[in-house]
């Protein structure tokens, strides 16, 4: 492997993918970086299998190993919700909220539990895929706080921490997100093919 690419557009993962994987001793790409060509439907069923179709997809048509991140929000009064569907749950993230925070109306904080999770995949050109999967549990709040972070952070707060993620300095959150976690079980995976 000489070098990776995020299997992303998506400017505020570009920006924690490459805070995160910094200190791997290749250039870091993402899409942004090549031609235009058609995305993964992502349809699948799980968060794995989704980051899994987004890796293979792109490593096979740019020849380069990929990593695919899948992630999203799971409440648990909500049965699981909005969970694979968290990034289409409403048309931008402040309706995203809205409708998660209509949802959880009546709910006592006691019974909002939820988690961030994050599937990442690599996959190399020849289709092979590794997959690993982390969590970051947490609580949702009746209103927005914080300005750092995107999608759900504003709601997503976090005991240990005592803030939302959109609370937290990006240096914190890839400290302790769903998105590190997975991050960290990976990278040793990645630098055993460099």
């Amino acid at each position: 492997m000489k070098e990776l690419v995020f299997a992303t557009h998506n400017q505020h993962k570009i920006n924690e993918l490459t805070a995160l994987f910094c200190e791997l001793p290749i250039p870091l790409k993402s899409l942004d970086d090549f031609p235009p060509f058609p995305p993964d439907d992502e349809d699948e069923p799980s968060f794995e299998l989704n980051a899994a179709s987004k890796a293979v997809h792109s490593a096979k048509i740019i020849g380069r190993w990929c990593l695919a991140d899948d992630s999203g929000l799971e409440v648990a009064a909500l049965g699981g919700r909005p969970g694979i569907h968290s990034a289409r749950y409403a048309a931008d993230n402040i309706l995203r909220i809205q409708r998660v925070l209509k949802e959880l109306d009546g709910v006592p904080q006691e019974r909002r539990q939820a988690r961030f999770v994050s599937a990442m995949a690599l996959a190399s050109p020849e289709g092979d895929v590794i997959i690993k999967t982390g969590y970051c549990e947490g609580v949702i709040i009746s209103e927005m706080r914080g300005s750092n972070g995107f999608g759900y952070d504003p709601i997503f707060f976090i005991p240990q921490m005592g803030k939302t993620m959109a609370e937290l300095s990006l240096e914190q959150k890839n400290r302790i997100s769903h998105r590190a976690r997975s991050a960290q079980m990976i990278i040793p995976i990645i630098k055993s093919r460099i």
